[in-house]
């Protein structure tokens, strides 16, 4: 069975919650990197739909062979409820490294309990041990996280007044 059929208790109340960094050799954090992945890919602010067959069957490899892969992983009672897939990456103007929070989900039986800011708060501790300048993230305009992004100190990017704020662009491939 496919790790995005899989489907989630509608619990209430959050119970043995911890937070880790996954180690993509261990079965258990593979499966549950693949189920947050799916689900995330699920939601409306994610893909709306599942991955391909494809895309899961060679997801873990592939994160595990990139370089700079960070993944945390939220757990209640040992079932995963909520992930940060993070890449480190490089800003030139502080000859630091920085962390893009590519992917952060929390399934919906568990919103609204903190988790999402216990997942930035592993992902900011991990980014102050690496000496990290900046954390930066992605995010579409109606998306109920910003409130999230906003309290935890995120702001729209800008260098210099007047050059504008910093907007991100896509080009498929």
């Amino acid at each position: 069975m496919l790790a995005c059929l899989k489907k989630f208790p509608q619990e209430n109340r959050v119970s043995s919650l911890y937070i880790v960094q996954a180690d993509l050799n261990d079965q258990q954090h593979q499966e549950a990197v693949l189920e947050m992945t799916c689900a995330y890919a699920r939601d409306p602010m994610g893909n709306g739909a599942d991955l391909l067959s494809d895309v899961q069957t060679r997801l873990i490899e592939r994160l595990r062979a990139h370089p700079t892969t960070l993944i945390f992983l939220a757990f209640a009672q040992h079932q995963a409820i909520g992930i940060a897939t993070c890449f480190l990456g490089f800003s030139t103007f502080t000859a630091r490294p920085l962390i893009n929070i590519h992917d952060l989900y929390v399934i919906q039986a568990y919103r609204g309990r903190g988790i999402g800011r216990q997942l930035l708060e592993a992902v900011e501790k991990k980014a102050r041990e690496l000496d990290c300048c900046k954390l930066t993230l992605e995010v579409q305009e109606n998306n109920p996280a910003l409130a999230l992004y906003h309290r935890f100190g995120f702001t729209g990017g800008q260098y210099q007044e007047e050059a504008g704020g910093v907007l991100f662009r896509v080009k498929q491939l």
